[in-house]
């Protein structure tokens, strides 16, 4: 029996039993709730907290999931997938046969070619090719996974971002980060099991991003603030004591176990949880943000140099103090990566935002021991056309193929997984879908991608709703 069907069952024994006790005017409400709460307390563990440990479906290679989200798609022909055709024919015309039914978000499809600005070189014992803009995270070539061969269906932001994180292209489905809690828990006592972090700019799709859609409010990401206190209102206001604090949190909880002992609405039980880690955030918190506590050469792998300034760096290093809490899915948004123009000048920046701080993670990850059993995860929602946009220097969206890295959490090192044609155009070899990778990532923290169910409006729904395929060839 899953963790969906235990809590619909436990849901139903309650709702059956007591609602009819108190709302069917038989007379004996009062007597049987009294009698029915002093013997069953409150709702099963696993309603009362939502966030509880629980088993997988079998062993897992990995615990935890760092997600360095690249918003606005990062071009893969500047950065992972060299193409010396591409640089051949710069300026011409791509083959007409390529442009069969294609269709691009902005440009026309016959716009002309354009070859990678920067040039690539091999590294690692692995012989991997990578772009030069990219020099800390290559010298980890024997470390990464890369894929070469992702597909993906949307060819906007929005879509593409929401339909990455939550398997479907439509607002309201829960997020990754939301299925992976409630499919395992949280180990975290002190701080959200889901936590978000932003740098530059907001995401396109917004918090459907992270969002738990239709699960229990408890699995849904928590964004993190930059500045002042991390979540909104965390400081007690002028005039409120610890004391009287806690006496206002206990008669609060007291109220909704009753309420949730009448109804097992997870929603309640959500309420309870969510109030009882506020409190104990205010503690945890500060403590997490406060990176000056870390040494001079931690600071210095990351690139630090003010430890209160916000940016992505700052939230590579705060995302390997959160899992070392026990947070079982951090995900970071770094939305700076759309070059429809100035690709040359833009790119190179979002490298230097980006490429130390990310080395730096896998790198701290595997000196602590964390990296085996740590999934990290590097992407964006789609790639870039070979073909120019603008003025010779920008590339439109494309879905037919884009790149991602991978490493720890079992997954294999110093390997390239699929390829694309001499153009950069179409996957040619191994084709990775979306649901194929979330599938994949779902499988190495013991979960069964297809068991992995909530009953909504009538509906068993997955996060990889009717597809994906764990993708075995990415597994050591």
């Amino acid at each position: 029996m899953n963790h969906a069907e235990e809590i619909r069952i436990e849901r139903a024994r309650l709702l059956t039993r007591r609602w009819f006790l108190r709302d069917c005017g038989v007379g004996l409400a009062g007597i049987a709730l009294n009698s029915l709460l002093a013997r069953d307390s409150v709702a099963a563990p696993a309603a009362a907290n939502p966030l509880a440990v629980r088993p997988p479906d079998f062993p897992p290679r990995a615990k935890r999931v760092i997600y360095l989200f690249q918003a606005g798609a990062p071009s893969h022909l500047e950065l992972f997938d060299y193409k010396p055709e591409l640089v051949k024919r710069d300026g011409q015309l791509p083959p007409p046969e390529l442009l069969t039914n294609y269709r691009a978000a902005f440009i026309r499809p016959n716009s002309a070619l354009l070859g990678p600005k920067y040039k690539f070189g091999v590294h690692g014992q692995s012989g991997m090719e990578l772009g030069e803009l990219i020099p800390q995270t290559a010298a980890l070539a024997d470390d990464l996974c890369l894929v070469r061969s992702m597909q993906t269906d949307a060819v906007n932001h929005a879509p593409g971002q929401i339909l990455m994180n939550t398997g479907s292209e439509q607002f309201g489905r829960p997020s990754f980060g939301a299925w992976t809690l409630y499919g395992l828990g949280s180990e975290s006592a002190d701080l959200p099991g889901y936590v978000v972090l932003t740098s530059a700019k907001g995401t396109s799709g917004g918090a459907s991003n992270y969002g738990c859609g239709f699960l229990p409010t408890a699995y849904g990401g928590i964004p993190f603030r930059s500045t002042g206190d991390p979540v909104l209102y965390l400081s007690n206001p002028a005039g409120l004591d610890e004391r009287t604090q806690r006496a206002s949190l206990d008669t609060l909880q007291e109220l909704n176990a009753l309420a949730l002992a009448g109804t097992g609405d997870p929603e309640i039980a959500a309420r309870i949880q969510s109030y009882e880690l506020a409190y104990r955030l205010q503690t945890s918190a500060p403590e997490l943000m406060d990176l000056s506590s870390e040494p001079a050469h931690i600071l210095e792998l990351y690139g630090i140099k003010d430890v209160k300034e916000a940016n992505y760096a700052r939230n590579c290093l705060l995302a390997r103090r959160l899992i070392e809490r026990g947070v079982r899915f951090v995900q970071l948004f770094h939305e700076a990566w759309d070059q429809h123009g100035d690709l040359t000048k833009a790119i190179k920046k979002n490298c230097v935002d980006t490429d130390r701080a990310s080395a730096a993670l896998v790198t701290d990850l595997k000196q602590r021991g964390l990296l085996d059993d740590t999934l990290v995860v590097w992407g964006g929602e789609f790639g870039r056309t070979p073909m120019v946009q603008g003025s010779n220097d920008g590339r439109d969206h494309h879905n037919r193929c884009f790149s991602m890295w991978l490493a720890g959490g079992g997954l294999k090192r110093g390997y390239v997984h699929g390829a694309t044609d001499e153009l950069g155009f179409n996957v040619v070899r191994d084709p990775v879908h979306v649901h194929d990778l979330n599938a994949t990532l779902l499988h190495q923290l013991g979960l069964d991608h297809t068991r992995l169910t909530y009953r909504f409006q009538g509906r068993d729904y997955r996060l990889t709703d009717v597809h994906g395929t764990v993708v075995s060839d990415l597994i050591a």
